[in-house]
């Protein structure tokens, strides 16, 4: 029962996730619409869809503190990181050939070079510094600085950083407020209230889809932890496929929209540019914040081991990707295709994780479904 419960749990967070995610990327897009392509996904697009990430790593660390709490951060993150360059990706693709059979979805190699190098460079120092075992305050200021010296390049690098923002559209909704609106938290109708879209209302919206998210957040952390006891399976495992799922809900809408208006640019910064905010700014500040006031954190030898092997593998599966993008200027099929395999194998990777850190489980009783499996 408790299973389930923890289950339905992470269930309603994605969904409290999801429906935050609307006022983002309605804020959002109006407050960046003057920014030129590239630059608005890899910026305010990936910063406010990973959000989730930045605030259940906030919590995992602040609510279960030292290790635990630090490999529920892992966790997620490096879920959502493998979440957001190989099914995000697959995602467009479904949706856009769902929309026009005819369409050509083209790819930005100055862009996906670009944001490819950067995340692999952020992922394998993460890698480094978690080999380490112990981790301070240090190793949170040189996890965040990179994301500061990313976004500094980024605006350096191109020419024109500032458009004029004539493709923003908006169409006010209707003032009134029916019942399904209060289900489906309808937050572009209950701080809007039918008017048009400003400077004002729009960071009013943001607020309010913070605060939201923030609840679905905890919520999500919670229910992390509470299916990780009952099934007594680590909470890095739990983590990396669940809870990552439920926080790369704002990433894919985002992405999705940008695709569907043909802004392919867009839609795939957003999936590396949200990733090196998540390994770097998200994972990394939440971690200089809590050791500058609560020391260092040791990690468990096998936890250590368990997270090693977990961001490993994202860096592997990093480069294997970015080779995939690099390879010719559209994105079809068989890279689609080549994307989801990638993902398949990562969670069968992850099943044979969970059985070799076997000695996590109580070794007297299958009263979880991994001592089931391992005692049957």
């Amino acid at each position: 029962m408790d299973i389930i419960f923890a289950l339905l749990g992470i269930v309603l967070s994605g969904f409290i996730i999801w429906r935050s995610t609307d006022g983002f990327e309605l804020a959002s897009d109006f407050l960046g619409r003057r920014l030129t392509k590239g630059i608005k996904g890899a910026t305010i697009n990936a910063i406010a869809s990973s959000m989730p990430e930045f605030l259940s790593t906030l919590f995992f660390l602040f609510y279960l503190r030292k290790s635990d709490g630090f490999s529920g951060g892992l966790g997620i993150t490096a879920g959502s990181a493998i979440f957001n360059i190989l099914i995000i990706p697959f995602s467009i693709f479904v949706v856009v050939r769902l929309t026009n059979k005819n369409a050509i979805i083209t790819l930005v190699r100055q862009t996906m070079v670009r944001d490819g190098i950067a995340l692999i460079i952020i992922t394998g120092l993460l890698a480094i510094l978690i080999n380490h075992g112990r981790l301070n305050w240090v190793d949170g200021m040189l996890l965040t600085a990179p994301y500061l010296i990313y976004i500094a390049w980024l605006f350096i690098s191109h020419k024109k950083i500032i458009g004029k923002g004539e493709n923003y559209r908006y169409s006010p909704l209707t003032a009134k407020i029916a019942v399904e609106d209060y289900l489906l938290i309808n937050l572009e109708k209950f701080v809007l209230k039918g008017k048009s879209i400003g400077t004002a209302n729009a960071w009013r919206l943001l607020s309010f889809s913070t605060l939201v998210m923030i609840i679905g957040t905890w919520l999500l952390v919670y229910s992390t932890d509470e299916l990780g006891k009952a099934m007594d399976i680590p909470l890095i495992f739990i983590s990396v496929i669940l809870a990552s799922a439920a926080s790369s809900i704002p990433d894919t809408m985002i992405s999705i929209r940008d695709a569907r208006k043909g802004n392919y640019e867009d839609a795939f910064s957003n999936a590396l540019g949200s990733n090196i905010f998540d390994i770097s700014f998200a994972l990394g500040f939440p971690l200089l914040l809590y050791t500058i006031f609560f020391g260092s954190i040791s990690m468990d030898q096998q936890i250590l081991d368990a997270s090693f092997d977990i961001w490993f593998a994202l860096l592997i599966i990093t480069i294997g990707t970015m080779l995939i993008f690099i390879t010719g200027n559209q994105f079809n099929t068989t890279k689609a295709i080549a994307l989801a395999l990638l993902y398949i194998g990562f969670l069968v990777f992850i099943y044979f994780e969970i059985i070799l850190n076997i000695n996590f489980l109580n070794p007297d009783t299958p009263d979880n479904i991994m001592d089931y499996f391992r005692l049957n």
